[in-house]
């Protein structure tokens, strides 16, 4: 496949590299310290979101009769890198745009649709995603969470854990199970975090400042038309969403600004002339450009309008190595800047791979779809 940038494409990365030095501050990294989850970078997304709505880049690649600019999947795939790179000012927004949004599209009813595509167009409506739970993270068919049918509706008990962004959220796009087991009992649900009974607590974690979350659902009245798609029919959507959530942050776009930095670093304190450390930086540099070939290769299927294959797992387990060989350099070559903290973006490239390997389904969970779905390995006992 041939990956060469049109000179559109190329316009258009240059157009959003104007837009980031215009608008993000002078002290940008020191404020925001490059985390997604803190409170500082979630209130600045709500300025800054609705400016890039205003530029027309917010959502390039929704149709123009939904308010988008009617782009192929690569612009948005470089709106990813360059926000990714930059340090993600759109915090959490940058869920509605990548899936939150697209799959409200495809299963919504006119209602939702006319409900939420606005409140996401505006650049000023934050989703947290209420999937995996204690005992159904991994096993995401295990939820317990229940949403037990009613004269007017739902009441749904349970809870949610590793939830993102929910101290800050809008609305939860969360799984409740309204029939039987596993997977033929999965309802979707779009639940107000100002809903009484919602509470959510902060579990303090090295990642990032509100990066992961407890979510409590306690008799929680739902009305039906909170519900996305048919009930019990919650696993195709739940399929949908996986696949673009799997390759849809280009994590690469970050990591090797992080790279670039740290060997900047190493080189003006003499310790980059050891073969064994510019071996080990190739050898990441390498990796995340793999995953950035991968991820791309996905791309161009859905602009193609090819179906979610195996190659989204091995494109993601490509992503989590990639990451790893980032965060394993760090540790031992910049390891005094870690233990010191004073460096944002070093500090940063190595937190974030903290979650890499759970987000999106756990690495090992990857290496099974692989498994089963790409190399058609037969099942152990």
């Amino acid at each position: 496949m041939d990956f060469e940038w049109t000179a559109e494409h190329n316009a258009f990365r240059e157009r959003l590299r104007d837009v980031l030095t215009r608008t993000l501050p002078a002290d940008w990294g020191v404020k925001s310290r490059y985390d997604t989850s803190s409170e500082y970078v979630s209130k600045y997304s709500r300025t800054f979101c609705p400016m890039l709505a205003k530029e027309g880049l917010l959502i390039p690649h929704w149709a123009k009769e939904l308010g988008g600019e009617g782009l192929d999947g690569f612009h948005h795939w470089i709106l990813g890198e360059e926000m990714v790179a930059a340090g993600e000012p759109r915090s959490y927004q940058y869920m509605s745009v990548n899936w939150v949004g697209p799959t409200l599209m495809k299963y919504g009813t006119k209602a939702q649709v006319d409900e939420f595509i606005p409140k996401i167009k505006s650049g000023n409506f934050i989703w947290c995603q209420g999937f995996s739970e204690p005992n159904a993270g991994s096993d995401l068919a295990a939820l317990s969470t229940r949403a037990e049918r009613t004269k007017n509706g739902y009441i749904i008990n349970g809870s949610k854990i590793w939830t993102s962004g929910a101290s800050f959220a809008n609305h939860c796009f969360m799984l409740a199970r309204t029939g039987g087991a596993r997977r033929s009992g999965v309802s979707v649900f779009l639940i107000p975090m100002d809903a009484k009974g919602v509470e959510v607590r902060v579990i303090p974690n090295y990642i990032g400042e509100r990066t992961v979350h407890e979510v409590f659902f306690t008799d929680v009245e739902v009305p039906e038309e909170w519900r996305l798609g048919e009930e019990n029919k919650g696993w195709d959507i739940v399929t949908h969403v996986l696949n673009l959530e799997r390759i849809g942050i280009p994590r690469y776009a970050f990591s090797l600004r992080v790279l670039d930095h740290a060997i900047d670093l190493l080189k003006q304190r003499g310790k980059y002339s050891d073969s064994a450390v510019q071996a080990r930086a190739g050898r990441a540099k390498a990796a995340c450009e793999a995953s950035r070939h991968m991820a791309l290769s996905i791309i161009n299927e859905r602009v193609n309008g090819r179906p979610a294959s195996a190659t989204t797992n091995v494109a993601r387990y490509a992503l989590v190595t990639s990451d790893r060989m980032i965060a394993e350099f760090l540790g031992d070559f910049l390891h005094d800047d870690l233990v010191g903290g004073n460096d944002p973006m070093i500090m940063s490239g190595y937190r974030r791979t903290g979650s890499v390997g759970i987000a999106s389904g756990a690495a090992e969970v990857q290496l099974d779809l692989i498994a089963r779905n790409l190399l058609q390995l037969p099942r152990g006992d």
